[in-house]
């Protein structure tokens, strides 16, 4: 075992916040299950779904935004974790006052879309599922690429960390975000941002 993996296994949340807040604008830092990982820069495509996807919840639901700035937030087991999620949805002006480390609570989706990595199925499939669960996030939408599939995660189970309910859609289906979203979409056009 190298140091830095002996260190990253028993780093603290303060000292991962102090490495982020010097990390150069090139490079996005998460920190889930005690390990920090680099957020790959989006493709083309994947920018693009996050566009139309702000453009569905905006038509439907004028009360709330998709931001996708790399908001932050603290996640996974007693909130010691902290990712950035592709997409939060939140009431308009949610994060206003708020650090760049917030508190999910208030938060009602996250939203992942994969990349084309090869850490991308622990991350998106299973980690990052598991944290938002344990933050007690209403509403986990990943966007698979891989699959060309929506997947839809309800009911969190904050104790044990993970969804309850796992709803899978191909690409083409119309798919229903459940309350608190409650928002309908047609998913044909994601067809268009796949490799």
């Amino acid at each position: 075992m190298t140091v830095m993996a002996e260190r990253t296994r028993h780093m603290l949340v303060e000292e991962f916040e102090q490495i982020a807040s010097t990390a150069p604008e090139t490079v996005t830092l998460e920190f889930i299950n005690g390990r920090i990982e680099e957020k790959c820069v989006p493709d083309g495509d994947h920018g693009e779904i996050i566009r139309w996807l702000q453009e569905r919840c905006m038509q439907h639901r004028p009360d709330i935004w998709l931001y996708a700035d790399d908001r932050g937030l603290r996640v996974a087991e007693y909130r010691t974790g902290r990712a950035r999620p592709d997409g939060v949805l939140a009431p308009k002006g949610y994060f206003a006052g708020r650090g760049e480390w917030s508190d999910p609570e208030g938060v009602l989706m996250t939203v992942e879309v994969t990349s084309y990595d090869g850490d991308t199925d622990r991350r998106d499939r299973k980690e990052k599922p598991a944290a938002y669960a344990e933050a007690g996030i209403p509403v986990y939408l990943l966007i698979d690429r891989d699959s060309c599939a929506v997947v839809v995660h309800t009911d969190p189970d904050p104790q044990q960390g993970r969804y309850l309910d796992i709803h899978e859609a191909p690409f083409g289906k119309e798919v229903t975000l459940p309350d608190p979203v409650g928002i309908t979409l047609d998913t044909e056009i994601l067809k268009n941002y796949v490799r």
